[in-house]
């Protein structure tokens, strides 16, 4: 049995990271290339939704991905070998990447369908890992927080803000009638959705990371949609707010 363990632990923390691998791979080639001759901000910008944030909000993606490699060469410690929090991840982040990696492909090839779904699925092997991992109710301190909790945190946000912003985008190149509102209403209509979120992760996780993430988003939103004034309150307003219960969760976080 100890074997056996030993083998799967192995196992586990190779997958990680050769799974991180591919997934930068696809992600540089992506740009790089581009994949069938479209960056990934050329295609987003085809849509006139309002839920999209200014182009440099992007930029997140750097600290993603960096934080991939850091837990990626963290879970290869000894002492991370047979870690229990490690072992109930089991094999979701390298099954995450892999879904990463395909979502780039559907995108690019404007299955625009086909990349809702894989961001669902995406979104739910996230959730997955956060609530395995207990990010930000575990006694993480140093190191172990910030090579698992903080790039799991951040890493959901983000996905959490994305999966919006992709949903949006379907429904523009369906022609979705949004029920007769207007696309600029439904936007703030998910600000607002983001922003509940937000408050429930305050309030059960205290996860500052993920708030700031929001933050970050929201702010761009309103520096993307100047056009739409309505949209631009809200997310100034969803910003501020999420501002606050950040500095309150560190403050929590430091107090406990």
């Amino acid at each position: 049995m100890y074997q056996e363990n030993k083998l799967k632990d192995t196992l586990r923390q190779t997958a990680n990271l050769l799974t991180v691998i591919v997934a930068l791979t696809v992600n540089t080639l992506a740009s790089a290339l581009p994949l069938n001759g479209q960056n990934t901000g050329e295609i987003s910008d085809r849509f006139q939704v309002y839920f999209v944030p200014a182009g440099y909000v992007f930029a997140i993606w750097f600290f993603i991905f960096v934080g991939w490699v850091v837990f990626a060469i963290y879970q290869f410690r000894p002492s991370q070998k047979e870690s229990p929090r490690l072992r109930r991840l089991g094999f979701l982040f390298a099954i995450s990447n892999l879904f990463n990696a395909a979502w780039l492909f559907a995108w690019h090839y404007n299955l625009f369908g086909l990349s809702v779904i894989v961001m669902l699925i995406l979104l739910g092997l996230l959730i997955a890992s956060y609530l395995r991992l207990n990010v930000n109710r575990a006694s993480a301190q140093g190191a172990e927080w910030w090579s698992v909790d903080l790039p799991f945190s951040v890493y959901l946000g983000w996905i959490t803000v994305a999966t919006v912003a992709n949903i949006t985008s379907w429904l523009y190149s369906v022609e979705w009638n949004g029920f007769g509102i207007s696309a600029p209403i439904w936007a703030v209509i998910m600000i607002a959705v983001a922003s509940v979120v937000g408050i429930l992760m305050a309030i059960v996780r205290r996860d500052a990371a993920y708030l700031f993430v929001l933050v970050w988003s929201f702010i761009g939103i309103a520096v993307k949609q100047t056009p739409a004034p309505n949209v631009v309150t809200a997310a100034w307003i969803s910003a501020g707010l999420m501002l606050v219960l950040a500095v309150y969760s560190l403050t929590r976080r430091q107090i406990v």
